[in-house]
C-alpha cells in the first residue's frame, strides 16, 4: 500500500500525502514484524514535514488510535504501538478492499500468498481473530520470562516466534526445551527448589494429578481471575483435564487427540472407506500391505515402555474401557473426582485382552521396525510415503502437511480411532497445559500470569498456526476462517469436539499414570517380542499397577 501510495504521488501532479494513512501503516507493519516504532520512526514515515506529522501523532494518540508503552524506568523514553481501535479498523478496511478487489477484478478466494500476512490480509475475514496486541506496561521480570517446555513442533513455533512475544510483553523470553521423559525429570527437580528457575512451565496433561499431589504446581485461581483466560472457549476436553479435584492448575496450550491418519488417495485407488472399526482396520491394513514395493498398511507406537504405554491406554479406550475403575457418565467416565475418591487399575480384564490381541494384530501389516517406533518415527515413513495409515496426533501432522515434497500432502484424510466391540468413536486427548511452579518467587507471579495469558491467548494461538503448529485448544481459533483453511484438521478436531468425542479419560491424571504407562509399555513390549502371552503380559502388568498404587496409598 506504500507503494501505491508513492505511486501516485509520481502520477498525479497535485498532490498531498496522508500522513493519518502513512503512519497507521506503518505501525501495523512494524507490529507485524515485531520492529520497534520509536516517535521518530512513525514521523518518519508520515511523509510531511515534522512538525505536521507531530501534530498528526498527537491526534491520533487522543483519537485513541496509538498507545505508548515506557521502555525505560523513568518513561522519558516510550514505544508506540497500535491500538485495538486501530488494529479493529485496518482489519475492517482490509475486508472491505479484498471484497471490493473482488468484485472489479474477479480475484479467487482460492489464492494465497505469504505476503498477504504482513499487510494484513490474513485478518480479512469477518470475525478473524486480530495480531497480538502489546501490554500497554512491560513486563517486570529481572532476566525475563523463563519457559520450560516440551521440544515437539508447537512449542519450536513459539520459539521462532520469540521476537513477537518478546516485543508483545516488553521483556526477554529465555525457553528450554526437552524430551517428555528429561522435562518430567527437570520439573520434579526444579519443585526441590527454593525458588524456581522458571516463571511458566508445561506439563504433559496425565502429569496434572501427580505434580498437583507433589505440591508442584499452583492453583491458577491464586495467579489470576480465570475469567482472563476465557475457560468457555476452551475444548472441554483440555481444559478439564487440566484440573485436578475441581481445580484448575493449567491452561491448555495445546489440544491435540491422537486421530487415525489415512492416505485418501491409496484409498480412493483401492476403492476403500476409512475405517471406523477396528476390524475394519484391520481388513484395510491387509489390503494396503505391500512389503514388497515398500508400503506397509499401519505405523503406531510399539517402542518399549512410554510409547507403547500410550497405545495400550488408547486402545484400551477403543474398547470402551479406561484402565481405572472410573465411573460411568453420559459420554464416556468421570474424572472430576480423582483426587477424592479411591481408584484401582483395570488391566487385566476382557477388554484389555482384546485390546492385547489387536495390537498382536497390528503386527502383521506394520513395518518391521515396528517395535522401535515412537512418536516421530510413526510419522517420518507416513510422510515419506512409505506407510498407509498412522495413528498420530496432530501435533505431528507439520512433518508432511508442510513437506511440499510428501506423497501424504494434501492427501491425508482425519477420522477418530476406530473402536472394537464395546466401545465408540473417542479421539483420545493429549498435549500440555502452561501452568506456574508453586515455587515461583512471589514477586515474579503476577508478571508470570499476564505472559501466561498471553501465550495461550487466541491471538497466540492463531500466530502458531500461522507458522506450522497443528495443534488448538479454542474453539474461537478453530471457527477464524484462515485457520480452517490452513488445514482440514482444524475442521475435524471442532466437529470432534461437538459430537463429544474428544476424551482425556483414557489417560487419567492420576499421580501413578506415569508408572502405569511405562508398566504396560514394558510388559506388552515382551508380548509383541513373543517373550509373553497377552494374558501373561496383561497378569504382569495388573499386578504391578495394583503395588504402584497400593503403596502410594500406604
Amino acid at each position: 500500500m506504500k507503494d501505491f501510495d508513492d505511486e501516485l504521488e509520481d502520477v498525479v501532479d497535485v498532490y498531498a500525502p496522508n500522513p493519518y494513512f502513512r503512519m497507521s501503516l506503518h505501525l501495523i507493519r512494524s507490529h507485524l514484524e515485531a520492529k520497534t516504532v520509536t516517535p521518530t520512526s512513525l514521523i518518519g514515515a508520515a511523509g510531511v514535514p515534522y512538525a505536521t506529522a507531530a501534530r498528526r501523532v498527537k491526534e491520533m494518540i487522543a483519537a485513541g488510535l496509538v498507545e505508548q508503552r515506557p521502555r525505560t524506568l523513568t518513561g522519558k523514553t516510550f514505544s508506540i504501538h497500535p491500538s485495538d481501535k486501530l488494529l479493529e479498523s485496518w482489519m475492517q478496511l482490509t475486508g472491505r478492499l479484498k471484497r471490493l478487489a473482488q468484485k472489479n477484478f474477479e480475484f479467487s478466494e482460492k489464492r494465497s500468498d505469504a505476503s498477504d500476512y504482513y499487510y494484513g490480509s490474513s485478518y480479512m475475514a469477518a470475525r478473524s481473530i486480530p495480531p497480538l496486541q502489546v501490554l500497554p506496561e512491560p513486563l517486570k521480570l529481572p532476566g525475563g520470562v523463563r519457559v520450560l517446555v516440551h521440544g515437539d513442533p508447537t512449542f519450536m513455533v513459539m520459539d521462532a516466534l520469540k521476537r513477537q512475544f518478546e516485543q508483545a510483553l516488553g521483556a526477554q523470553i529465555h525457553q528450554r526445551a526437552f524430551s517428555i521423559d528429561r522435562l518430567h525429570e527437570e520439573v520434579l527437580r526444579n519443585a526441590e527448589r527454593k525458588s524456581s528457575r522458571y516463571d511458566i512451565i508445561a506439563v504433559d496433561l496425565p502429569w496434572i494429578g501427580e505434580f498437583v499431589e507433589k505440591g508442584i504446581l499452583m492453583p491458577l485461581d491464586e495467579a489470576l481471575d480465570l475469567n482472563r483466560l476465557d475457560p468457555a472457549d476452551f475444548h472441554t476436553a483440555g481444559w478439564k483435564a487440566a484440573h485436578w479435584g475441581r481445580r484448575a492448575y493449567g491452561v491448555p496450550a495445546q489440544t491435540t487427540p491422537e486421530l487415525l491418519f489415512y492416505r485418501k488417495d491409496l484409498f480412493a485407488e483401492a476403492g476403500l472407506k476409512p475405517p471406523t472399526t477396528t476390524g475394519e482396520l484391520l481388513d484395510v491394513a491387509r489390503q494396503l500391505h505391500d512389503p514388497a514395493q515398500g508400503r506397509y498398511g499401519i505405523a503406531w507406537n510399539a517402542a518399549r515402555g512410554t510409547a507403547l504405554g500410550h497405545t495400550f491406554l488408547m486402545t484400551l479406550a477403543d474398547f470402551g474401557q479406561p484402565v481405572l475403575d472410573l465411573p460411568r457418565v453420559a459420554g464416556g467416565f468421570d474424572t472430576d473426582h480423582l483426587g477424592s475418591r479411591p481408584y484401582r487399575a483395570l488391566i487385566d480384564t476382557d477388554a484389555g485382552l482384546a485390546a492385547a490381541e489387536y495390537l498382536m494384530a497390528l503386527l502383521d501389516y506394520s513395518p518391521p521396525y515396528i517395535l522401535s517406533m515412537s512418536w516421530y518415527e510413526r510419522v517420518r515413513p507416513y510422510a515419506a510415503g512409505q506407510i498407509a495409515m498412522a495413528y498420530g496426533y496432530t501435533l505431528l501432522a507439520p512433518y508432511f502437511e508442510l513437506d511440499p515434497g510428501s506423497p501424504a500432502r494434501g492427501q491425508t484424510g482425519y477420522v477418530p480411532h476406530p473402536f472394537g466391540p464395546g466401545g465408540s468413536p473417542i479421539a483420545p486427548v493429549g498435549g500440555y497445559a502452561m501452568a506456574i511452579p508453586a515455587n515461583i518467587a512471589p514477586e515474579r507471579l503476577a508478571a508470570a500470569a499476564d505472559a501466561l495469558i498471553m501465550f495461550t491467548s487466541p491471538e497466540a494461538q492463531k500466530l502458531y498456526i500461522q507458522n506450522g503448529s497443528r495443534t488448538n485448544p479454542r474453539y474461537s481459533v478453530s471457527a477464524d476462517p484462515e485457520v480452517r483453511r490452513s488445514s482440514p484438521i482444524f475442521e475435524a478436531v471442532d466437529g470432534m469436539s461437538w459430537r463429544d468425542e474428544l476424551q482425556f479419560w483414557p489417560r487419567p491424571p492420576v499421580p501413578e499414570i506415569s508408572d502405569i504407562i511405562r508398566i504396560c509399555g514394558e510388559e506388552l513390549h515382551d508380548m509383541l517380542r513373543g517373550l509373553l502371552s497377552p494374558k501373561q503380559a496383561l497378569r504382569k502388568a495388573q499386578a504391578r499397577a495394583d503395588a504402584i498404587i497400593k503403596q502410594n496409598s500406604d
